[in-house]
């Protein structure tokens, strides 16, 4: 489906042009929300079902879910104009706002369950690896969960690189794993040595802390925390956006954002669902949260070149 989207953008642009300002001015028949990667598609669309229910009845036209294998078609299908909304982590956003600063505009990041706006990303590896510190990395294999993701690559990199590691010299092998729960998959079925996730870095480590990828696939009895082991972690790192496109009408913007300010009281169970969750509900943000990540995005892009 979001193939789809990306082949239609030329026909899109086109009509949009033509249109000029005025297709702006209609009302739109129906909403469309980009899923990122990093679980398994029926699980995405199944946790982001009250979505479609509550906001299609506060928009009045239906709300549709286009589920991407990667980060990058979520961006795809922003920064064409054929999604309206998603939510993405912050290197995503980076992206997409290097590609064109007018595609999509930040609203809320969802707060942690003790308050925090930011999360971690942390490095694991399998319990009876043998494998207790960074410093016995050296010469393993890593796996990077997507070349979009801001705990699962950008950060890692970064701070990696930071400590003066030369990243192809330092591991025997990178890779992307193809999300999150992928590449925890790969460590476990020894494909790699280690791999890096995103995490709340709050509450219990044995479920998998609060919020991320790792409690996720506790919940689904996909994974059992005492067969990992941590053994690094980010500093923090601000929590991925929900954005809109920015050329959305304002009354709709307005009513979405209206239904994410309070889902966290109207439905809390729901929050958690769409927020990959638990936590203290959404709080408003702009651009200027993301700045740093921004640029380190720009210095990531400079550097590959």
């Amino acid at each position: 489906m979001i193939a789809q989207i990306a082949r239609g953008a030329v026909n899109v642009a086109l009509a949009t042009s033509l249109l000029a300002g005025s297709a702006l001015a209609q009302d739109i028949d129906v909403f469309r929300v980009g899923l990122l990667g990093g679980e398994n598609e029926a699980d995405r669309l199944r946790k982001n079902d009250c979505m479609v229910q509550q906001l299609g009845e506060i928009l009045g036209v239906p709300v549709e879910l286009y589920p991407a294998s990667d980060y990058a078609g979520v961006m795809q299908g922003l920064v064409a104009g054929q999604l309206d909304a998603a939510q993405l982590g912050a290197s995503g956003y980076a992206g997409i706002y290097l590609q064109d600063p007018e595609a999509v505009e930040p609203a809320f990041v969802a707060l942690e369950a003790d308050g925090s706006d930011g999360y971690y990303a942390m490095m694991y590896t399998k319990a009876d690896s043998g494998i207790e510190s960074l410093e016995d990395m050296e010469g393993k294999s890593l796996a990077f969960a997507d070349p979009n993701s801001t705990s699962g690559y950008l950060v890692p990199k970064a701070e990696l690189e930071a400590q003066e590691i030369v990243i192809d010299d330092y591991f025997s092998q990178t890779g992307f794993g193809g999300g999150h729960e992928q590449a925890v998959i790969a460590v476990l079925n020894d494909q790699y040595d280690a791999g890096v996730t995103w995490t709340s870095g709050v509450g219990e480590e044995s479920e998998g802390f609060s919020r991320g990828a790792l409690r996720s696939m506790v919940d689904k009895d996909l994974l059992d925390m005492s067969d990992l082991r941590i053994i690094w972690q980010s500093s923090l790192i601000p929590n991925g956006p929900w954005v809109n496109r920015k050329s959305l009408p304002q009354d709709v913007k307005d009513k979405v954002n209206g239904w994410l300010e309070t889902l966290n009281e109207t439905d809390p169970e729901c929050y958690i669902n769409v927020s990959q969750g638990e936590g203290q509900g959404f709080q408003a943000v702009d651009h200027s949260f993301f700045e740093g990540v921004v640029a380190m995005r720009q210095r990531e892009l400079e550097g590959s070149r």
